[in-house]
C-alpha cells in the first residue's frame, strides 16, 4: 500500500496514558477515508521497520486526521509516538478497513470499550453532521470515570440530536457516580429494547468483542447486522 508522510499538528491528553493526536499529511489537499477506517503507521525502530494499524478517530477532514491511542507498556509504536512533539514527521498508509456505516443507516447500536471509541467517534460526528435521523445509542464502557473519553463531546451531541443517546458505563465506579455501572454487556438488552432490527456495531478488546457477538447470537441476530473490529 502507497505510504503517506504526515506532521504533528498537536496533541492532548484525553486520560491517564491516552492521547488524541492531530495529524495533517504532507503530499496532498485531502486524505480520502470513509468513517471507520485505520491507518497504518510504520517507524524504523531498532533497525527494522514496525508497522501498527490505528484508528481514524475523526471524520474527513482535507488534509487531517486525528488518533486515539494507549500507550502501551512495552509496546513498540505506542511509546514512540508518545515522544512526538508538533512539527514531526511519521509515514502512514492509506486508509484501510471495513468497520463502517451502513448504508442507508437503520437504527444501531454502538458497543465501545476504551479507545474502541476512536472509529465509533469518527462515525458519529459525521453521520450527526449529516443529518443522520436514525436513531443511535453508544454504549461505552471504561473503568473509571476520568476515562470517558471524549465525554464532553458525546453529551454535547446526545443534548443536540434528539435521534442519539450517550450511554457511559463504568466497571469500577467511584462514589457518587450516578449512571450506569458494570461491564457492556450488562446492558445489552436494555440498548436493544427486545428489537432484532438493529445494527450492532462492536470495538474494543477481544474479550468484550467475542462476547458481544456471543450474546447477540444467542438471541437470534442476523449476523450481517453485526458489524465489528477488535483490537488485540
Amino acid at each position: 500500500m502507497k505510504e503517506r508522510l504526515s506532521t504533528l499538528v498537536e496533541y492532548r491528553d484525553l486520560a491517564p496514558e491516552v492521547r488524541h493526536f492531530v495529524f495533517e499529511i504532507e503530499d496532498a489537499d485531502r486524505l480520502p477515508f470513509v468513517p471507520g477506517q485505520f491507518v497504518s503507521v510504520t517507524e524504523r525502530l531498532h533497525g527494522r521497520d514496525v508497522t501498527r494499524a490505528y484508528s481514524i478517530a475523526s471524520p474527513p477532514d482535507g488534509r487531517r486526521f486525528e488518533l486515539c491511542l494507549n500507550r502501551v507498556l512495552n509496546g513498540l509504536i505506542s511509546p514512540h509516538l508518545f515522544t512526538l512533539k508538533p512539527g514531526d514527521k511519521v509515514r502512514i498508509t492509506e486508509p484501510n478497513g471495513y468497520f463502517l456505516p451502513r448504508q442507508p443507516m437503520d437504527t444501531s447500536l454502538f458497543v465501545a470499550t476504551g479507545t474502541g471509541i476512536a472509529p465509533v467517534r469518527a462515525i458519529l460526528k459525521h453521520v450527526l453532521a449529516n443529518g443522520e435521523q436514525a436513531r443511535m445509542t453508544l454504549l461505552f464502557g471504561v473503568r473509571h470515570a476520568d476515562g470517558i473519553l471524549y465525554r464532553d463531546e458525546f453529551e454535547q451531541l446526545a443534548a443536540m440530536h434528539p435521534n442519539f443517546r450517550f450511554w457511559p458505563t463504568l466497571s469500577r465506579p467511584e462514589p457518587g457516580w450516578q449512571g450506569r455501572t458494570g461491564h457492556v454487556q450488562g446492558h445489552l438488552d436494555e440498548a436493544l429494547e427486545g428489537s432484532k432490527a438493529v445494527d450492532v456495531y462492536i470495538c474494543g478488546l477481544k474479550a468484550m468483542v467475542d462476547d458481544v457477538r456471543r450474546r447477540l447470537r444467542e438471541k437470534g441476530f442476523d449476523r450481517r447486522r453485526i458489524v465489528y473490529e477488535k483490537y488485540d
